[in-house]
């Protein structure tokens, strides 16, 4: 799935922008330092945004589209933040055998958003997933720490009311 690029406007704090630079610091000069360095950034924000891949390209004299060619190629690199309720729907086999493409279709027109966003209030964001290792419940979906399965799209509206 093509990774998107959020219209969610980005918000650094003198924390945050510190310990960034003093990570690239400590990662300057550093042969493979890309991985880790975009690894702890994650951390610090939450995920990449295109600031803070910025900066570390400017940190490590690399072209930025270098950095964004890694983040976007690992899928262990979000380029989005999180929703308060981040909500993933498994399309691995099982799930998807069982109908996970619709709960995808449903769900998007819920929250009126597609997979890989995030709702304007901030309270939701949607990604598709792989097997979760629910599959005995196909199809799943999860919302932070909540599994739900053997869903239809007409429950979808009543577990979203929940975290309403």
């Amino acid at each position: 799935m093509k990774k998107k690029l959020t219209s969610v406007p980005f918000h650094d704090t003198p924390e945050k922008k510190a310990a960034l630079e003093a990570l690239i610091a400590e990662y300057k000069g550093t042969a493979g330092a890309l991985m880790p360095i975009l690894q702890n950034a994650q951390d610090i924000y939450g995920y990449l945004p295109v600031e803070v891949q910025k900066t570390i390209a400017d940190g490590l004299d690399i072209p930025v589209s270098e950095v964004f060619g890694v983040a976007t190629f690992y899928s262990q690199f979000m380029l989005n933040p999180k929703g308060e309720h981040p909500i993933n729907i498994c399309l691995g086999t099982a799930c998807y055998v069982k109908g996970s493409g619709k709960l995808m279709e449903k769900m998007e027109e819920l929250l009126g958003i597609e997979a890989g966003s995030l709702t304007p209030d901030l309270k939701f964001s949607l990604d598709a997933t792989r097997c979760i290792g629910a599959c005995g419940l196909a199809p799943v979906l999860t919302i932070g720490e909540d599994v739900y399965g053997r869903l239809e799209p007409s429950m979808l509206e009543g577990i979203l009311a929940k975290y309403q």
